[in-house]
């Protein structure tokens, strides 16, 4: 009895293993389409593409219509044939810009942590917006309800307001402007924040809020975001210029100087200046 008993549960534990490693096989399948494309040295006619994934045309077809509407595939109209797409080169430029730089920046957290003895994270521009991509708590902090994954405002967060304002070279609102006007209706909404000097209503008060950021080298907020939260987001650039994370720092206004020049501005931009230029950031 004991000897099946142990095989039963053998065959569930074989089940639960299989279960986690299963995955869905179509979007494996589709996979070696931009696969080949990615190894190419240029585009390729649907025969060709579809012998180097190993299946058939029709099949293949199939696929890259649906890769087609989701930006990952593009064909020329003239020749018919296939190329990665906008959204495909987004990924691998994002993966490119992102992976040092956060992996980077986490291995610095814990020394930044000991010196400002407040809540740090770390962000990068996301599909929607700046988002959080790691955390770091003091033991000592106030609990901010925030998550991994969540997406910043622009306006009323540090990190929004950093990112917004080196988010495109030209420094202009084109690039965003249409997230900026989606928020500037929502914060018309809030009747406390129409009482408020540091949270912008028009683009042109966002256009000088932006500079500000820029003239600073930093983003800070005094409870604009959260109730009794001060926040600080200093920029990290990578070797282009462009701004590749965001290193936030933020805690109790009771507990946490709010001061330029001060206890948590300072080491905070000193660690981001030091990973900027470790990443070949010469500045500007």
């Amino acid at each position: 009895m004991s000897e099946k008993r142990t095989d039963i549960q053998d065959e569930d534990a074989a089940a639960v293993h299989d279960k986690e490693r299963a995955g869905i096989q179509s979007v494996e399948v589709g996979f070696a389409l931009l696969d080949v494309l990615a190894r190419a040295t240029g585009p390729l006619m649907l025969r060709d593409l579809a012998a180097a994934a190993d299946m058939s045309a029709a099949k293949a077809h199939r696929y890259l219509v649906s890769f087609q509407r989701l930006g990952l595939v593009m064909q020329d109209a003239g020749t018919t044939r296939y190329d990665l797409g906008p959204a495909a080169l987004k990924l691998g430029l994002a993966s490119l810009s992102r992976l040092d730089a956060v992996q980077m920046g986490r291995e610095r957290l814990p020394g930044l942590l000991e010196q400002v003895g407040h809540t740090l994270a770390l962000a990068v521009w996301g599909n929607h917006g700046p988002t959080i991509v790691h955390w770091q708590e003091s033991p000592l902090a106030m609990p901010v309800n925030l998550r991994l994954g969540d997406v910043m405002p622009l306006l009323t967060s540090a990190t929004g307001r950093c990112f917004a304002a080196h988010v495109t070279p030209d420094r202009t609102l084109a690039k965003i402007e249409p997230m900026i006007r989606e928020e500037l209706r929502r914060l018309q909404n809030i009747p406390h924040v129409q009482c408020r000097t540091d949270v912008p209503t028009t683009l042109a008060q966002v256009e000088t809020l932006f500079e500000e950021v820029r003239r600073r080298g930093m983003a800070r907020v005094v409870d604009t975001l959260l109730p009794g939260v001060v926040g600080f987001c200093a920029p990290v650039f990578d070797s282009d210029g462009h701004m590749a994370l965001g290193i936030v720092a933020l805690g109790s206004a009771a507990t946490f100087d709010a001061e330029w020049g001060g206890a948590v501005e300072a080491p905070l931009r000193a660690t981001a200046t030091r990973l900027s230029s470790d990443l070949g950031y010469a500045g500007r």
